[in-house]
């Protein structure tokens, strides 16, 4: 049965972009292309269990991206979640994150994308002159709605997003097509804070306290955030739990 409560899905009327392949290398040829150095690219993260399968992913982790199939489980904790949040207004550079909300159908992994490069020490390896760093400097005084229509509106986003979109190994949907997958992104900002960022919330979510030394893949990291949402989805009992994790890290192949 399909999930109709407090659905916050944009609207079919609004642009569609093709959707993205959960594909590390599509994801890394978009942010460079967009003008993210090279020397930070995506990652699989096989598990976050199995110490030496874990000991692969390039460190520090500068973001995380979870994706997963939407579940009624899922949906029932955003519901409950964000019923007594307000809608979020932060504006500025006094912004612990840089929030984007999503109004283009089919591109939460592209917010997702732009979440992880906006944030955190990522933006320190964002090149002069980019076209990213002309969207982040844009977006930055503006309100969440004026900075949605930024993007919506944004033809070197769009551009970007289109030559990513046919580069994955697996045949791409059309851009009008229902997709269930969503990303989660969560990202450390400069007072050592855990944020997670879904641009179909309300707003972005404090998830507590790191310490100065713990990047998105420590331990408590994930016990504050991955974890979390694995265990919900497993209480629930919805079968066999689909996700995947894609990190933001030091790129092993730059010079």
């Amino acid at each position: 049965m399909p999930i109709a409560i407090d659905d916050p899905d944009v609207p079919k009327t609004a642009k569609s972009f093709v959707p993205l392949e959960n594909n590390p290398e599509v994801m890394s040829s978009l942010v460079h292309n967009l003008g993210l150095s090279k020397a930070l690219s995506f990652h699989d993260v096989f598990s976050i269990d199995d110490p030496d399968l874990l000991a692969f992913v390039p460190r520090p982790a500068s973001a995380l991206l979870l994706v997963f199939p939407v579940s009624r489980a899922y949906e029932m904790f955003r519901m409950q979640e964000d019923e007594k949040k307000s809608e979020y207004q932060g504006k500025g550079a006094e912004e612990p994150v840089l929030w984007y909300k999503q109004t283009i159908r089919n591109a939460c992994g592209l917010i997702g994308l732009l979440h992880a490069v906006s944030n955190g020490n990522s933006r320190g390896f964002i090149e002069q002159g980019s076209d990213l760093e002309n969207l982040v400097t844009d977006a930055t005084p503006l309100e969440p709605i004026e900075r949605a229509d930024l993007l919506y509106n944004s033809q070197a986003l769009e551009r970007a997003h289109q030559s990513a979109a046919v580069e994955g190994q697996s045949t791409a949907p059309n851009a009008e097509d229902n997709i269930d997958l969503h990303y989660v992104c969560f990202v450390k900002d400069e007072r050592n804070n855990l944020w997670e960022m879904d641009g179909r919330r309300k707003g972005p979510l404090d998830r507590g306290h790191l310490g100065p030394d713990d990047d998105v893949l420590s331990e408590k990291a994930l016990e504050l955030g991955v974890r979390k949402f694995l265990k919900r989805e497993e209480e629930a009992g919805g079968g066999e739990l689909r996700f995947s994790l894609i990190t933001l890290a030091p790129n092993l192949d730059f010079d």
